[in-house]
């Protein structure tokens, strides 16, 4: 089971049905992955095993519980398109001239993906802005955004921090699976701000379209067309983009910020070999992290000490450069 297509056995059976089937397959695709998701359906077997899952509650949980005594304030921006976005900006107890922007993954929320990266940040004296994607937590939005989307509205939180702060604050963009996507995609843009030193990418995959085929070949053993090529077109009439719009192989060609990009040696919904890629394709200072035995998103959780060292090694090389 994963966590995108939690009904996708019967996209596939319908595939194998011939045409018909395999527009019965792309409804059912997108209706189960592109309209907002409010009610959970990641499967946490593509994370770890259980066991290893009872000892990751136990650094989620305590993370999350001090995280929320914070000060922490409320805010909303507007995205291009009129969406409501919302996110919570937690000062440092310091006064900082640094800032992270968090990220989160599919059908998760700021708060709950984010805490322990929150918290890490924190307490290295750090602000933090954790933010809702678009189609999830708070924010508004009916459809996932999947970076394609999702990296226009990271730049207005990019501009806000600039409005809010002024153009001295230093910004981290930080994301995890799709979160992670998103920071890349956004990377690319001409009108990122020099604002940004620093990128850490966990786990992304390199677009909405890979990851899909990637899920149909490895669950269903469907090749991409004609379904994929079927819900690329839904997607484009009815969210307004296309699966292969972008991709973070393109957007990390067009960067000059440093990026960190991480990934789970055992992840098996987002490949390794997408983050391994992105690496190759990134044309800015670049530094990569495998991390043995840990699953999807599960990087931190798996090896607390490496992640929050190399994250650490890489920020002071990068922030101050």
């Amino acid at each position: 089971m994963n966590p995108f297509l939690t009904a996708a056995g019967i996209a596939g059976a319908a595939a194998a049905a011939g045409t018909a089937g395999a527009f019965a397959a792309a409804y059912v695709l997108f209706d189960r992955t592109i309209p907002r998701q409010d009610k959970l359906r990641v499967d946490i077997s593509e994370m770890a095993d259980m066991d290893k899952w009872e000892d990751y509650k136990k650094i989620i949980h305590p993370n999350k519980e001090w995280l929320m005594e914070q000060n922490m304030e409320h805010i909303t921006i507007r995205s291009r398109d009129g969406l409501t976005l919302h996110g919570d900006y937690i000062p440092a107890n310091e006064t900082s001239d640094t800032i992270a922007i968090t990220f989160h993954g599919y059908t998760g929320s700021g708060l709950s993906d984010c805490a322990s990266i929150a918290s890490f940040f924190l307490k290295k004296g750090y602000d933090c802005l954790v933010v809702d994607n678009r189609a999830h937590g708070k924010s508004e939005g009916k459809y996932v955004g999947f970076g394609i989307l999702d990296r226009y509205d990271c730049l207005e939180w990019i501009k806000y921090v600039t409005e809010r702060f002024g153009s001295g604050k230093k910004i981290i963009l930080y994301g995890v699976s799709m979160g992670a996507s998103t920071v890349l995609m956004a990377a690319g843009s001409p009108q990122l701000s020099p604002d940004v030193k620093a990128i850490i990418s966990d786990c992304a995959f390199t677009s909405p379209y890979d990851v899909f085929a990637h899920i149909l070949k490895r669950d269903y053993h469907l090749p991409p067309f004609p379904v994929m090529n079927i819900n690329d077109e839904l997607c484009r009439k009815k969210a307004g983009y296309g699966f292969s719009d972008y991709s973070t192989l393109t957007a990390v060609k067009n960067t000059l910020c440093p990026i960190l990009f991480i990934h789970g040696a055992d992840d098996n919904f987002v490949p390794t070999w997408m983050s391994e890629k992105n690496y190759k394709a990134c044309n800015s200072p670049k530094e990569l992290l495998i991390v043995e035995n840990a699953g999807h998103a599960a990087s931190y959780y798996e090896n607390v000490p490496l992640y929050e060292k190399t994250v650490s090694d890489f920020l002071e090389k990068y922030l101050n450069a």
